[in-house]
């Protein structure tokens, strides 16, 4: 499992070949083969590379379909 940083996390933004993960609670989700994140962006308003857990309050979906892509790490706090 992937240790990253939200710093980190930005750079798996889906551009240019880079993988497309998203944050949710704490955990890191590949979204790279998910025709949902195409190019790194769901709709017009979220993109891969980001902490989705406060935007996921107003999905008209449920995080239950973050469960379709596979975990591949967690999100850690940057040392201070």
């Amino acid at each position: 499992m992937l240790e990253l940083t939200e710093q980190e996390l930005a750079r798996h933004n889906g551009i240019d070949g880079a993988r497309a993960y998203i944050a949710y609670e704490g955990r890191i989700y590949d979204v790279t083969e998910s025709w949902l994140w195409r190019r790194g962006r769901h709709g017009a308003a979220h993109h891969a590379g980001t902490d989705l857990t406060q935007a996921m309050a107003q999905a008209p979906h449920g995080a239950d379909l973050l469960e379709r892509c596979p975990q591949v790490g967690v999100l850690v706090r940057a040392p201070a």
